[in-house]
């Protein structure tokens, strides 16, 4: 594991382009860093930045982003990082926060809202705000799609396959679902105890969770294959890049590292 920058608040929400370069949040400094994946060099690229959380890449040149600011999702374009908010609010409220996000193939976004009050927040979120997990299509429309989960946070889906993996980190515990052709989700089953900040995927359907003890990988079916200790007392989220997207990059607390794997992410 090779520590590549060790200067931030709270690293979040890594996401990788075509070529391997990955993009992250330093939230509470409501900043994007790039990590160029052919020299490992970091540069600010985008500040501010709504205070982003989780990122997604929609398109080659378009990013998803969780903006926490004013609880809001955003589409940011790569080309002069102007940004168009996509959406705000839900029945006439506001969200809790979107928190992490994922982009199906055609562009449809998955996204959960849990609450973490913000000392920044200028507005009131009351503490009973429901909590969700929603679809956003490119036409606009929003359904709520998950409603009885204590904190959904970490989430992350397979276009081909047509499944979603959604954490809920409040009850200790990460879920699988089908993924309907209307878009709904169906056949929902328990995949381990396990809650996750974020998450991602191999190219064997392996999944990668996060917390307290670094990244932890589990196979298909749900069983455990290992830990990855990470040096530090939290492990935000995990994404792949690099070059042919074989390189783990995890942001943990103030810093982000990089992993070698025998193992591309799925892509």
């Amino acid at each position: 594991m090779q520590l590549v920058g060790d200067s931030y608040k709270f690293t979040e929400g890594p996401t990788a382009d075509g070529d391997g370069n990955v993009y992250f949040t330093d939230q509470p400094n409501d900043r994007i860093v790039r990590y160029d994946a052919k020299s490992g060099k970091l540069s600010d690229w985008m500040s501010p930045c709504g205070r982003s959380n989780g990122l997604y890449f929609v398109a080659p040149d378009r990013l998803i982003a969780c903006a926490d600011a004013n609880n809001e999702m955003w589409s940011i374009d790569l080309k002069d990082q102007s940004h168009e908010v996509l959406i705000d609010s839900v029945d006439g409220r506001r969200f809790g926060g979107p928190n992490d996000c994922w982009v199906d193939a055609d562009g449809t976004i998955y996204f959960t809202d849990p609450l973490y009050k913000r000392p920044y927040w200028k507005h009131t979120i009351p503490a009973d705000n429901p909590r969700g997990v929603y679809r956003l299509t490119k036409d606009g429309k929003l359904t709520q799609l998950v409603d009885d989960l204590v904190q959904p946070n970490g989430i992350i889906g397979d276009a081909s396959n047509r499944q979603l993996w959604i954490a809920d980190i409040g009850d200790k515990k990460t879920y699988r679902y089908d993924i309907a052709e209307d878009g709904s989700l169906t056949n929902r089953e328990l995949f381990c105890e396990m809650g996750s900040d974020g998450m991602t995927l191999d190219q064997e359907r392996n999944l990668y969770l996060t917390g307290s003890v670094g990244v932890t990988v589990f196979d298909a079916a749900g069983n455990k294959l290992e830990t990855i200790a990470v040096p530090k007392g939290w492990t935000a989220n995990v994404t792949f890049g690099g070059e042919g997207h074989r390189q783990l990059f995890i942001t943990a607390q103030d810093s982000a590292y990089t992993l070698d794997m025998r193992v591309g992410g799925l892509r």
